[in-house]
């Protein structure tokens, strides 16, 4: 498995930005990998993601304001986020994705965003 934590979330004002990163255990090379977020009361929705090729997607709701990127010499994803409005409010989650031995599909812990006033 690829254990992922999360780190960079905390409280931002409406407007502000945050840089996300997701530091993996080992090589993300052949992983694709992807930000979601869960807010309280809701399903875990995909924020962004990025292939092991380097090809991205974006939710509509974040198109424009986030950025997804990866480093691979440093097993580390990163989302910068723009432009923040409070129903980003949520808890933000690394995901991998890649075949070993079967589909695999691995979650970080997660780390808080909180966009208010």
């Amino acid at each position: 498995q690829v254990q992922l934590v999360e780190s960079g979330g905390g409280l931002v004002q409406p407007g502000g930005s945050l840089r996300l990163s997701c530091a993996a255990s080992r090589s993300i090379n052949a992983c694709d990998m992807g930000w979601y977020r869960q807010a309280p009361g809701k399903q875990r929705e995909l924020v962004a993601a990025i292939t092991s090729g380097g090809i991205t997607n974006y939710a509509d709701s974040v198109k424009g304001r986030c950025t997804i990127s990866r480093d691979n010499a440093k097993n580390t994803v990163y989302l910068q986020m723009n432009s923040l409005k409070p129903e980003d409010t949520a808890v933000y989650y690394c995901n991998a994705r890649y075949w070993r031995l079967g589909p695999r599909n691995d979650w970080g812990q997660g780390t808080q965003v909180t966009v208010s006033s």
